[in-house]
């Protein structure tokens, strides 16, 4: 049976998503840095594809909030101003403060399991360089632990400012030692969802959200 040409195989192996995912990895972990532009015909010749696929990668990533798009300039990877970080991490703090007061406490074993498989998941990934792994474990384990607020709006609204702070949060990705301290405030919102403090809960929620926005504005400022 004719599979087709080698060139054919490459343009059915590679759609919008798979770019998208591909462009997405090299934001986040810096090997493309805020501001680069992002032309329809580099991604032609990197990933051989269709100029739809190509236009529909953009659009995704524009979804996600890694990527502006603007008449007359293309695309680019989004940059934040320092007035930006601390507009968006006002707006994380409120939310994430929020949800972790709306958590009942002690929270139920199910939940603490399942935090659990993905905090040590999240630290294999650390220690073996996976920046992928750790990237998603990461988002997993607090889409986890805000979901048990009860509330699917608030949720919502975490995550996407989550994605809208991929810029900053990208900032720690490659530093072991920072990634190391995240995961051990991971480890303590785990001791906390068994207690009955969700002060202490929720501020250690903001103050987990400190260390790459301090991070991010000391390299841009």
């Amino acid at each position: 049976m004719d599979t087709g040409t080698e060139a054919e195989q490459i343009f059915i192996e590679h759609d919008d998503l798979s770019i998208a995912r591909a462009l997405e990895e090299d934001i986040i972990f810096g090997r493309l840095a805020p501001g680069t532009r992002l032309t329809e015909d580099t991604l032609l010749a990197r990933f051989a594809v269709t100029r739809h696929f190509a236009r529909q990668a953009l659009v995704q990533l524009e979804a996600m909030g890694i990527v502006v798009r603007e008449r007359n300039r293309g695309a680019t990877v989004r940059s934040l101003t320092p007035k930006q970080v601390g507009e968006i991490y006002d707006v994380r703090e409120l939310l994430q403060r929020q949800a972790a007061l709306w958590i009942s406490l002690p929270a139920p074993a199910s939940l603490i399991a399942a935090l659990d498989a993905i905090h040590e998941e999240h630290g294999k990934h650390i220690e073996a360089g996976f920046l992928r792994g750790v990237h998603e474990a990461n988002d997993r384990f607090h889409l986890t632990l805000f979901g048990a607020c009860d509330n699917a709006h608030l949720v919502q609204s975490i995550e996407l400012y989550m994605r809208l702070s991929l810029p900053v949060r990208a900032n720690s990705m490659g530093n072991t030692d920072s990634l190391r301290i995240a995961h051990e405030h991971h480890r303590m919102m785990i001791d906390m969802l068994k207690g009955t403090d969700n002060w202490v809960l929720a501020q250690l929620c903001v103050d987990h959200l400190q260390p790459s926005k301090k991070r991010y504005l000391d390299r841009v400022g």
